[in-house]
């Protein structure tokens, strides 16, 4: 029996329930055709979209938007040369294309946040897992060691970091993707006592600056930002896993990125 588009997105759905207003749409291709193989990817790079067409794929699932925008707003892209190109690529080639953002986070666990946690090898060390972050006690290391740890385990070059690099840490406040802010990172330093927050990104003023006026007054705290992709990237890898144990009959592959940033 075929197994169409559709059919993928309603099983991807259907532990959540259809939610009436999200951005997680068939953004191109057509939800009736028959799946021929699947790639998950955390974002629909032109060199994803290409990749997934030279593996016979046309259903790629993305985490993040493929225009450059959370809410697809595409009005300034309009007459660009880079999306015009890339467009072009998706309309020839009919690939189907899914966001999978929302509902993803909104799994329990989250997924992004459960594959994140299985690529660091950390999955015995959780205490606690809320709906935006996570609680782990790790073996205890320094700053800069659990740094190094992290950079090996997900295959990067260089992660950031704020505070005393020598200090000892043991309780990790773990956020991925856009959750590093003072919102969601500061109460868990004030409440759970955490040593380090491992985030994906967030804005440089405010739990960086936080830890900064920590370090001053003597106090342990320390932030390293891993970057969204990196942070968030581990979580698409499992639902590859995941697509591949429900579709056994169809070929699934995961899709990596190079880090979009070099360090000079």
């Amino acid at each position: 029996m075929a197994i169409r588009v559709q059919d993928i997105l309603d099983q991807l759905i259907e532990p959540i329930g259809r939610l009436d207003v999200t951005v997680d749409t068939l953004k191109s291709g057509d939800p009736s055709a028959e799946v021929k193989g699947i790639a998950t990817t955390f974002m629909a790079t032109h060199h994803v979209i290409q990749k997934a067409i030279d593996l016979g794929v046309n259903l790629l699932i993305t985490h993040e938007g493929t225009f450059y925008h959370h809410h697809d707003q595409i009005e300034l892209l309009l007459n660009d040369p880079i999306y015009l190109a890339k467009q072009k690529l998706i309309e020839e080639s009919g690939i189907a294309i899914f966001r999978f953002h929302d509902y993803w986070h909104r799994y329990r666990p989250d997924g992004i946040m459960t594959g994140l946690i299985q690529a660091l090898d950390w999955s015995s060390y959780v205490t606690e897992n809320r709906p935006a972050a996570s609680l782990l006690t790790v073996p205890a290391m320094t700053v800069k060691e659990l740094a190094e740890y992290v950079k090996s385990k997900l295959g990067i070059s260089f992660v950031r970091a704020a505070g005393d690099l020598n200090a000892q840490c043991t309780r990790i406040g773990l956020l991925a993707g856009y959750r590093g802010g003072g919102r969601m990172a500061i109460p868990l330093f004030q409440n759970d006592d955490v040593d380090v927050i491992l985030a994906g990104e967030g804005p440089e003023w405010e739990t960086p600056e936080y830890v900064r006026d920590a370090l001053h007054q003597g106090r342990k705290r320390a932030f390293i930002a891993l970057g969204h992709a990196e942070s968030e990237e581990p979580g698409m890898k499992y639902l590859a896993e995941m697509l591949t144990s429900k579709y056994p009959d169809l070929p699934v592959h995961f899709i990596p990125e190079k880090q979009v940033f070099q360090s000079i």
